[in-house]
């Protein structure tokens, strides 16, 4: 699915960003690989973030994303075609990945978590914020407002609730409990709170890609929706 929407502006974007996580992994650079002498010592493990070909490959990723959205904004259209399922969803969808934003920052910051977890939770972090700049893009093109003018949510979905409970969101309580967290216990909850939450999402997504009315809204949702199993695979292979 993601190579045959490669195309078009948001799939570009899921392409790239599964591209940059399956990147972000520990590199061993060799002697072979540096200009030091072939008696220099043994291999040097280096984080992914100080490995040259990664920095690089991010910064190569970053202008790629970023010409992309300037694209967008340039080439939007007002009075896209809309219904009450296109923008509630965007709108619901907008608080959702920014929830999972702030997860995977609670989580970064914890001490002593899993090295394996790191670059997944840098993965969503990134992806996700990219993903919330595409939402308030549409919604932009659509006239609509870019976020919800009250607490109520998924009315779109035909089972309005406060926005608070929406399908996979963390509760304060179990936020907190992840702030407080550390080592084995941190990575625990983070990988139970994310599970569920891109459980949610899936939800959400695959009745957008239902049900909406814009082609964009319907191909993005049904991309997002990959992006998250996809992720919930890889946590649960870590968990």
């Amino acid at each position: 699915m993601l190579v045959r929407h490669a195309s078009r502006p948001g799939a570009t974007v899921a392409v790239v960003h599964l591209a940059v996580r399956n990147r972000w992994q520990t590199a061993v650079v060799t002697p072979d690989d540096t200009d030091a002498a072939p008696d220099s010592g043994p291999s040097v493990v280096l984080p992914w973030w100080q490995n040259p070909v990664n920095i690089l490959t991010m910064v190569l990723t970053v202008a790629l994303l970023a010409g992309m959205l300037g694209w967008l904004v340039g080439q939007s259209g007002r009075g896209a075609e809309s219904s009450a399922v296109d923008v509630g969803f965007l709108q619901d969808m907008r608080v959702h990945h920014e929830q999972a934003v702030d997860m995977s920052r609670i989580f970064l910051e914890r001490p002593d978590i899993d090295g394996g977890l790191r670059p997944v939770a840098n993965s969503i972090q990134f992806g996700q914020s990219i993903e919330i700049g595409l939402m308030i893009q549409l919604l932009r093109d659509m006239d609509a407002p870019t976020e919800r003018e009250d607490d109520q949510a998924t009315a779109w979905m035909g089972m309005p609730m406060p926005a608070v409970e929406m399908p996979g969101l963390a509760s304060d309580d179990e936020l907190q409990a992840l702030a407080e967290s550390s080592g084995a216990d941190a990575d625990r909850l983070f990988v139970e709170l994310m599970i569920a939450h891109h459980e949610g999402g899936i939800e959400m997504s695959n009745e957008a890609a239902q049900r909406a009315e814009n082609e964009d809204v319907r191909v993005y949702a049904a991309l997002w929706a990959r992006s998250q199993a996809d992720e919930i695979a890889e946590l649960q292979g870590l968990g």
